[in-house]
Parts: structure tokens; C-alpha cells; sequence
């Protein structure tokens, strides 16, 4: 059975940054605030008319040049967000159509937070059964769209931006995905949610509702949860992470995972501070990070970690590279 590698990684962000004191203008909190209750410091923030097929398809070409590969080459593409240009078409079905992968079919996966990891997930199995050769994994959201500025529990958290994973099938032997683990409980819909964004009749217009206290106490305990018992149920342990790539949400949230696990903050890649919440585009994007950094490698050893509402909540732990 072929096993699914992660070889190349491309990320793609908005020019226009939102500082805390920007927002402090716009709303009652400070720069403090933010930062000690969050990590945050900015986001980035798309201009008038850009969308979130735009950051899509900027992160895969990205992705694609770094990988050496041609979009022709490519027989599928799955797009993770919760802010899709449109019901339909799919972000995937305009990227597909942009890049030129002619050869390749397209869809989208809403899974909030945990999109990419579910995403990944997905695309792992299409690997390993032999129904595809090459997958570009994209996390993109454009959460400035479907965020009520005048509600400081939400606008503070949230940013736009892309990421994409290029997924090519391997060596069963060699590097690549090991194990994956996936959750969700629906008992949490409410904490949640996005009202109005669907045929439920709804007064206001669609903005992120989240019961913050609820979904941070769920979410430190089910990130550090599945991290745990993905890595173990592979027999290994945190000694066995080289790096840990969870979901941007809070850094408290981050910091209470790594303990889970004994993997110091060294090991832990953060950009929460740079560019906040991109939802299902936060693990792409610190991919991203990491590959800059110098921080990937052939082989390194890495977990993700996310959780989103749903409530949804999974982990991945992979080994980079060809």
C-alpha cells in the first residue's frame, strides 16, 4: 500500500494587516488585552474584492513551483474553508480551473478549524487505495467576511489567509503519513456557530457566534486529548515529535498541548502573533512557517493538532518529505 508524503508547501497572505490598536479603535479593548488573553499582536485582513479562491489559488501555485510539479500532473484538489467564494461553485472547482489541472476533479470539505487536518485525512486515504497518485491540500478562509466587527469576543481572533500541501503517493516504507486520528461531537453545534449561512431562517446577517469560555475549555482538553492519543497509538511518544504544527487558535491553547505532551515550546511552531485565526488555513500556513524558518527537512517528525467547531477535533503525524 502506498503511503501518503507531504513533499512541498505554499502559503499565500493578504497585504493589509489589523493590529490590536487598529482594533482598539473600533471596538472596547486594548492591545494588552489581546495579547495576554490571545498571542495575538495582528491578522491580515483581504482588500475589496479579493476572495478566498484568490488565496487558494495563489498558495497552490506556490506549492506546485516548490514541488517542481506541473498542475497537469495533479489528479485531485481538496479545499478546506468555511468561506467559499459561493455555494457553488467550490473553491476547489475554481482553483482546478485557474491552475490548469485539467486532469484533476475538486471539491471542498467544511470542517471549520479542523478542515485541514480532515482534509489531509481525506486525501491520505484516496492515496493509500490507489485512486490517486498526486493531491494539493489547501486550507484557505477569508474569515473577515463572515466576522461582526462590532463584537470584540470574535473580530479580535480572526484573520484571512491560504495554504497548500502538495500529497504524493510513496514508498510504504518511507516517509509520509503514519497515522491520523479524527472526532467530532455534535452536542456542541451551539458553542459554535454560524448563523444564518444556511436555509435556517436567521434575523442578522451570517457572523461567527462563539461562546468563548465553552470552546476554549473543550479545546485545551480535546487538542491535548488527540495529540496524545495519535501519537501513542502509533507507540510512540512526545521524544518522537520533532515538531508540533497545531491549529492557530490561542496560545494558551497551543502551550497546554505541548505540555500534553513534554514537547518544550521550542519544538512548537507559532505564528497566532502574526496572523491570528485563519481557521481551516492556520496549520498550512505554519507549515509554511516552519519550511522558511529552516525548520523542515527530509524526515522531520511532526504532529498536527487542531480543533474547530462542530465541535470537530483531530491529529496527524507525519514524517516531511519525498
Amino acid at each position: 500500500m502506498p503511503r501518503a508524503r507531504l513533499v512541498a508547501v505554499g502559503s499565500a497572505l493578504p497585504e493589509r494587516r489589523l493590529t490590536n490598536a487598529d482594533l482598539a479603535k473600533m471596538v472596547d479593548t486594548t492591545d494588552e488585552w489581546i495579547t495576554t488573553r490571545t498571542g495575538i499582536r495582528e491578522r491580515r485582513i483581504v482588500d475589496p474584492g479579493q476572495r478566498c479562491s484568490d488565496l487558494a489559488e495563489a498558495a497552490a501555485r506556490a506549492c506546485l513551483e516548490k514541488a517542481g510539479t506541473k498542475a497537469v500532473d495533479v489528479d485531485g484538489i481538496i479545499v478546506a474553508t468555511i468561506t467559499g467564494d459561493q455555494l457553488m461553485p467550490s473553491v476547489a472547482n475554481l482553483v482546478q480551473h485557474r491552475l490548469g489541472a485539467v486532469n484533476a476533479w475538486g471539491f471542498d470539505l467544511l470542517n471549520a478549524c479542523n478542515g485541514f487536518v480532515a482534509a489531509l485525512s481525506t486525501a491520505t486515504c484516496f492515496i493509500e487505495s490507489g485512486r490517486a497518485k498526486r493531491i494539493l491540500v489547501i486550507g484557505a478562509d477569508v474569515m473577515s467576511a463572515i466576522i461582526d466587527y462590532e463584537d470584540r469576543n470574535t473580530c479580535i481572533l480572526f484573520g484571512d489567509g491560504a495554504g497548500a500541501v502538495l500529497v504524493e503517493a510513496g514508498d510504504s516504507q518511507g516517509h509520509g503519513v503514519h497515522g491520523f486520528e479524527l472526532h467530532s461531537d455534535g452536542g456542541g453545534a451551539a458553542e459554535l456557530a454560524l448563523p444564518g449561512s444556511g436555509t435556517v431562517p436567521h434575523d442578522a446577517k451570517a457572523a461567527v457566534f462563539q461562546n468563548g469560555r465553552v470552546v476554549f475549555s473543550h479545546a485545551v482538553r480535546r487538542m491535548a486529548e488527540v495529540a496524545e492519543s495519535c501519537v501513542a497509538g502509533l507507540g510512540l511518544t512526545g521524544a518522537d515529535v520533532d515538531l508540533i504544527i497545531p491549529h492557530q487558535a490561542n496560545i494558551r491553547i497551543i502551550e497546554a498541548t505541548a505540555e500534553r505532551l513534554k514537547v518544550p515550546m521550542e519544538r512548537v511552531v507559532v505564528n497566532i502573533d502574526r496572523v491570528g485565526n485563519t481557521t481551516a488555513a492556520t496549520i498550512p500556513l505554519a507549515l509554511a512557517q516552519a519550511d522558511a524558518d529552516g525548520r523542515l527537512h527530509e524526515g522531520t517528525r511532526i504532529l498536527l493538532v487542531a480543533f474547530g467547531g462542530g465541535f470537530t477535533w483531530g491529529a496527524c503525524y507525519l514524517t516531511w518529505g519525498r
